[in-house]
């Protein structure tokens, strides 16, 4: 585009792992005028996302929800089930697994670090085997990622509670779903988790600032012993106020709105849908990678995530200096990277309201930022994609046919 032009023409393409684009439908229902948070219009809203957001993280027990993104939903999991000094055993999956072992830091826990080389997910068999080496249980918490948003690396959570019960340790077990709830199989209630973290601007399709926990009866008993100070976050507070229909401060009038609308747009369309949806982006942008002959962070597929996949760039590419041109050229954003991978790779986002033809133009951009940074790769990248969707599509072509 010419450098005297004040318009870029067209819509952007957001592919960072979230925010993800807000659907029309979601951004018309925030558009509405504001009605009194302690008035009964309200309450049958907060009833309807208090009792809808449950069938998201697949629950029947309370989900809930802050006024603040991921990161105070971290900090809510902790301060309302443990103690001062207790030991937290967490998993260095990558750069959010380890904020949030920076925060229990912080927050006067002590946190134990699984090491990893950020390529892999969390191993079920290496938190089996320390939890046995505790045996005067002083490990309180097993807090781990679902998928590790900075590397593209889903961690088997099922598996993980097998591992738990299989030490016989009663360790609270608290999940970070922040990049993957909305978009791949997750059970609160039947994988035994106690706490599961989970934010709004991802697979909801909300913008940031909401986040939510989703809570056990485990987890609640723990609460009433907790000595971690805690008043905003407070769970107590919040479940009274539930009750009714209303929150212990003012709520996000607007997001709840969103949310509402969210929730029924994941119902209609099938939840086995959205993650078969999500599967088929993630394995399109593989293909893509394989074919220009590049490689992804993640080196396990059985740890593949299916929200974002990151891409190692060869030696000598900047991974931020690529991102700049293909939004300068392109009109495209990546996420980018973080730690031992810092300006290595970039990653790209294939979650929330995307469907084939918005990813195919996604990797059709990042095909073209290849060839112009000048990065060696082979042609084909799109070609593959497309060439998956089209198998991906035809048994359901042929059954409706």
């Amino acid at each position: 585009m010419s450098k005297n032009s004040s318009r870029i023409p067209g819509r952007h393409f957001l592919h960072i792992p979230g925010p993800t684009p807000l659907p029309d439908r979601i951004l018309r229902a925030m558009d509405t005028p504001i009605i009194d948070h302690r008035g009964p219009e309200f309450a049958k809203l907060a009833r309807r996302c208090l009792d809808g957001i449950k069938t998201i993280f697949k629950t029947t027990n309370p989900v809930i929800i802050y006024t603040a993104t991921g990161t105070g939903a971290w900090e809510a999991s902790l301060v309302n089930t443990l103690s001062p000094g207790d030991k937290v055993l967490m998993v260095e999956t990558g750069q959010f697994a380890t904020q949030w072992k920076n925060m229990a830091q912080k927050l006067g826990l002590v946190p134990e670090f699984i090491k990893t080389d950020w390529r892999i997910g969390a191993d079920p068999a290496v938190i089996e085997a320390r939890l046995k080496e505790d045996k005067t249980h002083e490990i309180k918490a097993v807090c781990v990622l679902h998928n590790e948003t900075a590397t593209g690396c889903l961690s088997p959570i099922a598996e993980i509670r097998k591992a738990i019960d299989r030490a016989g340790h009663p360790a609270l077990f608290m999940v970070d779903t922040i990049s993957s709830l909305a978009s791949t199989d997750y059970r609160h209630d039947e994988w035994g988790v106690d706490v599961t973290i989970g934010g709004a601007q991802k697979g909801l399709m909300l913008p940031p600032g909401m986040s939510f926990n989703a809570v056990s009866d485990k987890a609640l008993a723990a609460a009433r012993s907790a000595r971690l100070p805690r008043s905003f976050w407070a769970w107590d507070d919040m479940l009274t106020m539930n009750k009714q229909g209303f929150f212990p401060y003012t709520p996000a009038t607007q997001m709840l709105q969103g949310l509402s609308v969210a929730i029924d747009m994941l119902h209609e369309e099938g939840l086995d849908n959205v993650f078969a949806r999500h599967h088929r982006l993630a394995e399109a942008t593989r293909r893509a990678i394989r074919a220009w002959g590049l490689e992804t962070v993640c080196r396990d597929p059985k740890y593949y995530s299916p929200t974002v996949t990151a891409v190692l760039l060869p030696e000598g590419h900047d991974g931020d200096a690529f991102r700049a041109l293909a939004l300068e050229h392109f009109n495209i954003a990546y996420g980018a990277s973080f730690g031992p991978f810092a300006g290595k790779m970039f990653r790209i986002g294939h979650l929330g309201d995307v469907n084939e033809l918005m990813m195919l133009g996604g990797l059709a951009g990042t095909e073209m930022a290849l060839a112009l940074a000048g990065v060696p790769h082979k042609k084909g990248g799109v070609q593959a994609a497309m060439d998956y969707f089209v198998s991906a599509a035809s048994p359901a072509r042929a059954a409706a046919e």
